[in-house]
């Protein structure tokens, strides 16, 4: 309670992943945290008002080259000092928006922003964060369907434009719409000792990439994986590989529920439920692939 950190988490719902992380964090004896908020998002009147009774503060994310340089530099400034020097904890998405197609996958370019404010070596700089990765999973994905409208819409013009409002209606529909269980697992620290390993590396750009790798890594063990995620595996790659973490009244609920919202949205329906299914099939894959790979790295060792 006493240490500060970053939580870096995965984002799946705009006010939820990080709403409910300060409940878990007052109910264990912490502080909350302050809250990384894109300026997309303050419209005026209640969000607004809510972003700043929660400790939020506006990340901006248009401009120019050089407008977005000096952008980066003042986050990674404050975020710094907040951690350092306020000694209060901060909470950011590992990426810019929510992920559509339900890949956790953390931007490089987030770590890029937070080394620009070390004065140190790649160690220090990081380790003076206290990085702690975040997985929060939802056993029915928050706007599931709008993010598949979002992601069919954007597969058909090259800039999805949003309407007016459209954020709010996506921040209020995350937070009515029936979501099941949810599971939220806090990581280990990326401690000095983790941060040895890739300080060995020689290219700068090479020691960013390992740890975003080690960020992810983290966040897809920790994911929680429920019944719909293995039923829309198997939908999807038409098998019966995942029969035994699902019932037959589970799978036929969760399509029952998919193709009622998916007769909802507009487009080619085979592509529609395609993207509905990777939505909650991804995660299994992704948590496959870092298991593999941890125990072929612990079977060399």
């Amino acid at each position: 309670p006493k240490q500060s950190y970053l939580f870096i988490g995965n984002h799946r719902d705009i006010l939820l992943d990080s709403a409910i992380l300060q409940i878990l964090l007052v109910e264990n004896g912490h502080s909350t945290s302050e809250i990384t908020f894109g300026d997309n998002l303050m419209e005026k009147g209640f969000i607004t008002d809510f972003g700043r009774i929660n400790r939020m503060f506006t990340v901006q994310r248009e401009g120019t080259g050089r407008e977005l340089y000096d952008i980066s530099k003042r986050l990674s400034a404050y975020i710094r000092h907040t951690i350092t020097e306020k000694k209060v904890s901060v909470w950011i998405a590992q990426r810019n928006g929510r992920t559509k197609d339900g890949i956790d996958q953390t931007q490089t370019g987030l770590l890029k922003m937070l080394n620009i404010s070390g004065k140190e070596s790649f160690l220090k700089n990081f380790a003076n964060l206290n990085i702690v990765p975040v997985s929060i999973s939802y056993e029915y994905e928050p706007c599931d369907f709008l993010k598949v409208q979002e992601a069919y819409l954007s597969s058909l013009h090259t800039k999805y434009i949003k309407a007016p409002g459209e954020d709010l209606n996506s921040i209020i529909t995350g937070v009515v719409s029936p979501k099941g269980r949810i599971h939220m697992a806090m990581g280990n620290p990326i401690t000095s000792d983790v941060l040895q390993l890739v300080e060995s590396i020689p290219n700068e750009n090479d020691k960013i990439k390992q740890l975003t790798a080690l960020i992810d890594q983290q966040i897809y063990r920790n994911y929680k994986l429920w019944p719909v995620n293995y039923i829309a595996s198997d939908l999807l790659e038409q098998s019966q590989a995942y029969t035994s973490f699902y019932t037959p009244q589970e799978k036929e609920k969760f399509m029952q529920n998919m193709h009622s919202k998916i007769s909802k949205l507009q487009g080619d329906t085979e592509t529609l439920l395609n993207l509905f299914l990777k939505i909650y099939a991804n995660p299994v894959m992704s948590k496959k692939q870092v298991n593999l790979s941890y125990t072929s790295n612990k079977s060399r060792l």
